[in-house]
């Protein structure tokens, strides 16, 4: 019998879809435990080995290291405090531990330690970021790439004291009370005890607290003082110092920090304004009047921040029983009601203006002129075209949410209210196993703009991550934002600002502007946030297959 030849086009057909028949069934099959423990290991030696700078790190980075970006484009040497950074990496160290009990993610995290520790202000609190090459380094960073960052204000000055902006000292707090907690190791002790106090220290009598401290007036806005030193709830400066506190009085029984917390809650009471704007105001003057801070946040109160204030009254509440935290929710609500914008597209379907004039109730819209922080300058009006891209003038307000929320708390009694409350249980308290499993960063626009996994079966999710690893050991993920290299300072004044508005709402101005903006092609690089995000996926997948 004579063999036939077979159609060689036929034979790659055959050939290519058996192979894609064998992946697919690849992706299908549910991972071991082995294979997820592997793949954790390896991205976690490639973060810790290769991408680290001392046990640092910034959000991300090219493959070769060539450039690498915290908020704004970031020296090999630096540590980025703002999450998902330095100590964000550290907390998923210690979820990876609790989850696998591998002590060489302890070990990881104690070399994050050494790096938070080093960054460590005087006072007891961070920066936003720290430079291992020493302070004159980190001066001339702020000199030269900070300080032409048109839109990011907050980096175009050097204080030289820490901040409580952006979780920056939240975060290595909390990551320290865990890391001090795990084994009582006593080294870790005075780190902890020193931010302790230095929460406790920052605190303005009436409770609340400043955006930078130790406090500094040296660097005044348009008309008005330096804002770091007003009582601040913007970016969670209150309740993220809250709840740092009430971890320490559980975990520790510090019991010298519950005054503190009470004083903490009352300010929200003692802030919120008389009628008939009930509402409040991203940050107050130590004689508790609504402040202006950056050139895009006018003096003026906050419908976003009042939603947020309202959903705090509410935890108050729980947390303490007494119901003069409920008291004065339905005006509010009612207020944020009474300031619902009417459908048009130049609100880009939000809800509310951020900004409400003191005393008028009119929204209040931010916008910019020129090019660069040389040339450009920021401004407000009553007109919503050519929001900013950066920092949008409206914003989306579920009242109706509020109301739900706002009843649910009204329906308890005080006594179910402190069910579970930290301020009323009893006995040994201990911190949750994980910190990492949920939202995971505050700023970084390439992990925003990264596509979330649509599959809801974590099997696959995770035997995609499998796949997924590169040989090099790291997720390749799409960088959408970069920045311009820094050029010099800008050439022109502030006196002859172009009439034109071409970049009113861009992310970022001309060639001399340093701030981050997206790009159509992005480039494969390494993401911070990424790998927090997909060892949690895996994670969880241990804790699946745990639990069964």
């Amino acid at each position: 019998m004579r063999l036939i030849n077979p159609v060689p086009g036929r034979t790659l057909v055959f050939a290519i879809s058996f192979l894609c028949i064998l992946w697919s069934a690849s992706l299908s099959a549910k991972p071991s435990v082995t294979e997820v423990k592997t793949t954790m290991k390896l991205a976690s030696q490639f973060m810790l080995d290769k991408v680290s700078y001392r046990g640092a790190f910034v959000w991300s980075y090219l493959p070769d290291f060539s450039r690498q970006w915290g908020e704004l484009e970031a020296r090999r040497s630096m540590i980025w405090m703002q999450p998902p950074g330095t100590a964000t990496v550290g907390h998923l160290f210690l979820d990876a531990y609790n989850a696998t009990g591998d002590e060489y993610y302890y070990s990881a995290a104690e070399r994050v330690a050494g790096a938070i520790i080093f960054a460590q202000h005087p006072s007891g609190g961070w920066n936003y970021l720290t430079d291992f090459a020493g302070e004159a380094a980190l001066k001339d960073w702020y000199a030269t790439i900070g300080k032409h960052a048109w839109r990011l204000e907050e980096f175009q000055h050097y204080y030289g004291n820490a901040t409580f902006d952006d979780a920056g000292t939240a975060e290595a707090a909390k990551f320290l009370l865990r890391l001090y907690s795990a084994k009582l190791d006593p080294k870790y002790r005075p780190a902890l005890d020193k931010v302790i106090d230095f929460v406790l220290k920052s605190q303005y009598p009436v409770g609340g607290w400043p955006q930078r401290f130790p406090l500094m007036h040296d660097h005044p806005g348009k008309n008005q003082p330096d804002y770091t030193s007003f009582i601040t709830f913007n970016d969670d400066v209150a309740a993220e110092n809250i709840d740092f506190l009430l971890m320490c009085y559980q975990v520790l029984g510090e019991s010298r920090v519950r005054e503190p917390v009470i004083r903490a809650m009352n300010v929200f009471l003692t802030t919120q304004m008389g009628a008939p704007q009930p509402g409040w105001s991203l940050q107050y003057t130590p004689e508790l009047q609504p402040a202006g801070a950056r050139s895009y946040e006018p003096k003026s109160l906050h419908a976003p921040t009042t939603a947020d204030n309202i959903r705090m009254l509410i935890q108050f509440y729980r947390m303490t029983g007494e119901t003069k935290f409920l008291a004065r929710i339905p005006e509010a609500i009612e207020w944020l009601e009474s300031l619902k914008l009417p459908v048009k597209p130049e609100y880009e379907g939000r809800s509310h203006a951020s900004f409400i004039e003191l005393g008028t109730n009119r929204a209040l819209f931010t916008h910019r002129r020129g090019s660069n922080i040389t040339n450009g300058e920021y401004y407000v009006d009553y007109q919503a075209k050519h929001m900013l891209a950066h920092y949008k003038s409206a914003a989306r307000v579920d009242t109706d949410r509020l109301r739900r929320e706002y009843a649910q708390a009204l329906a308890l009694s005080p006594e179910q209210a402190v069910v579970g409350s930290p301020l009323h249980a009893m006995g040994e308290i201990r911190l949750p196993a994980f910190f990492t499993l949920g939202k995971v960063s505050v700023s970084d626009l390439n992990f925003r703009a990264q596509k979330p996994d649509q599959s809801a079966d974590i099997s696959a999710q995770a035997r995609a991550l499998i796949e997924g690893l590169n040989p090099q050991g790291y997720w390749p993920t799409p960088l959408y934002y970069t920045t311009n290299p820094y050029r010099g300072p800008a050439p022109g004044e502030k006196k002859n600002i172009p009439p034109t508005e071409a970049f009113a709402a861009t992310m970022v101005g001309d060639e001399w502007d340093t701030s981050p903006y997206p790009v159509e092609t992005p480039v494969m690089g390494i993401s911070t946030a990424a790998y927090i995000k997909n060892m949690g996926v895996l994670i969880q997948y241990l804790q699946q297959q745990a639990s069964q």
